[in-house]
């Protein structure tokens, strides 16, 4: 089996419109939360959401092509070149054929179909726009990227709600080892800040109601914590395979050695008590990297400020780590970015590439009391400076999707 690295990352996010940015932001435990401000909210349970700030899409995307896309395509492609750009790779030396991309998107073009939807009910079937069905759907986004960088390899978009980049990552990186591509620009973006997906998360009573107070609204584990936050965004990181990063001497990042995936087959949007399905996406993912639960520094936590996913996880890892458990720092930065769905998976893989380079564990912002059912190290309000070989970032979604992936510092 070949090696993966990490060559190149690109984000846009609540808290930073481009990697650099967003790394410091988390650093520093900046909130990205604060009220909605794409529509009106009046008459909504919850009024806050993490939303991208001060984004003029048209500085990175022709105007005649933006039109062409859905927001979450938009952010994927903006992410994405990033990527490309910080992995220092050049199309004009590769073989097309070996450069895939892989995202994940558990919603898709959400802002499309509302817009069109009303088009429709409005003005009738005619005013319903020509470019409607390859706005919304999910595979856009691979697509437009390719399309971007001639990128002929592997392509597709993976559907597994929150779960989706985690398992974009892992599907790239089976791809990787397997020799099939050399590269892969892999990550997720999701852009569901929109009255309807807003008012089905509200009316299952998902999101949290701290309207007053935004900035401490997303609380990971926190024992007053009272639902996710709602956020948008992309992230992409540009997997290689090792030797090829190195004939081309490409900056390495870390290193990609682990995969693993599971379903809980339990309920459509509850976790499985005891986390028993994500306790075996962790196990299989340590046991793909050769190694013990001993030796993972750092975990990025799903950790989305739910009452049963936050207690379900702990659990989850409990299970995994037995008495190491209380010895791995856990944290979530979905308190200071909010949940980005399908996106979320790969931003935090970010997290844990950086905080492997950087040497530094990012906290879990607003935690003031503690709950005894979620009684780890979860790296409280301020982060450390500690060197971090291996770590591990877990992602659950809706219908029982279970995906866990790790990475360590690179040693040739």
């Amino acid at each position: 089996m070949k090696r993966v690295v990490v060559t190149g990352v690109g984000a846009v996010t609540p808290i930073g419109n481009d990697v650099k940015t967003f790394w410091q932001n988390i650093k520093a435990g900046v909130n990205g939360i604060d009220l909605v401000g794409a529509f009106d909210v009046t008459d909504f349970k919850t009024k806050i959401a993490g939303e991208i700030k001060d984004l003029e899409i048209t500085d990175h995307i022709d105007k005649k092509d933006v039109r062409k896309m859905d927001r979450f395509t938009q952010l994927a492609l903006i992410a994405a070149t990033e990527a490309v750009e910080n992995s220092g790779l050049d199309m004009e030396k590769e073989d097309p054929w070996r450069v895939g991309v892989i995202t994940g998107s558990g919603i898709g073009g959400i802002l499309t179909f509302e817009e069109q939807h009303k088009n429709y009910l409005e003005k009738g079937p005619g005013r319903v726009s020509p470019f409607f069905i390859p706005m919304m759907i999910g595979n856009m986004a691979p697509c437009q990227i390719a399309m971007k960088y001639n990128a002929r390899g592997v392509n597709e978009n993976v559907v597994t709600a929150c779960a989706s980049s985690t398992n974009a990552l892992g599907t790239a990186f089976r791809h990787i080892q397997y020799g099939d591509n050399d590269v892969i620009i892999a990550g997720g973006c999701e852009a569901t800040v929109a009255p309807t997906a807003f008012a089905g998360f509200c009316n299952m009573k998902a999101m949290s109601t701290r309207n007053d107070d935004p900035k401490h609204a997303s609380r990971p584990f926190d024992l007053n914590r009272d639902g996710f936050v709602l956020s948008e965004g992309a992230a992409f990181l540009v997997l290689e395979e090792l030797e090829h990063a190195k004939a081309r001497g490409a900056h390495i990042i870390c290193e990609m050695t682990g995969y693993g995936a599971t379903d809980d087959a339990y309920h459509i949007t509850s976790p499985m008590p005891g986390g028993e399905g994500g306790a075996k996406a962790m196990e299989l993912a340590i046991k793909d990297s050769g190694v013990t639960p001993e030796d993972i520094t750092y975990i990025n936590a799903h950790g989305t400020s739910t009452k049963l996913n936050d207690m379900f996880e702990t659990q989850a890892i409990k299970a995994v780590f037995g008495d190491a458990a209380y010895k791995v720092a856990v944290s979530s930065t979905k308190s200071m970015t909010g949940h980005m769905l399908g996106a979320a998976g790969a931003v935090e893989a970010i997290v844990c590439a950086y905080a492997i380079e950087d040497g530094y564990i990012p906290a879990t912002i607003n935690y003031e009391t503690p709950d005894p059912d979620c009684d780890l190290d979860i790296v409280p309000n301020e982060g450390r400076e500690q060197e971090v070989e291996y770590a591990m970032s877990n992602s659950l979604g809706f219908g029982g999707h279970n995906a866990s992936v790790v990475f360590k510092k690179y040693r040739d």
